[in-house]
Formats: structure tokens, sequence, C-alpha cells
């Protein structure tokens, strides 16, 4: 069975995540609401909605007010597709 189990490679990750999905999955990561985060960082409900949705884009000021709620570099925010082993450290 052990022979068997050699010739066989690990998967590689293939979703690439958006920066809207970022923010998502570190606030549901933390447990927060949208509403706790919105508390935490100063950018109201509404704008987090829309950047979670994709319907707004980021910037440096949000990108860094989230990046310090999170505990983060706010690079892993801006570019999640370059940052996703920290994104899984942030976990």
């Amino acid at each position: 069975m052990k022979s068997q189990l050699s010739a066989y490679s690990a998967a590689k990750s293939h979703a690439v995540l958006t920066t809207g999905e970022t923010i998502r999955m570190l606030r549901e990561l933390k447990g927060w609401t949208q509403a706790e985060l919105a508390r935490r960082s100063g950018i109201s409900v509404p704008n987090i909605s829309l950047l979670e949705n994709e319907k707004i884009e980021i910037g440096k000021k949000r990108a860094e007010q989230l990046a310090k709620s999170f505990d983060i570099h706010p690079a892993i925010i801006m570019f999640p597709e370059y940052e996703a082993k920290e994104i899984e450290k942030a976990a």
C-alpha cells in the first residue's frame, strides 16, 4: 500500500481569492459580523458589504484600516493571490 501512495503527489491549490472574499473570510474566521468589523475598522457597514461583494475598490486607506483591525499586513488584503500562506497563518 505504501508504494501506491508514493506514486501520488499533493494537489496544488487552484483557488484564487479576491480581495472581497479575503475580507469576508478573515471576518468570518474571527467570528465577527460586518457590524463588528465596521466598529473595529471605522469603515461603515454598507462599505464593508460593498467591499466584500467587490462593488467598490479597496484603496490604500481602507486596506490599512482593515489590516489594523485584523492585525495583519495590508498586502494580505490587497494582494490575496500572493499572500495565501499569510492568510492561512492569520486564521
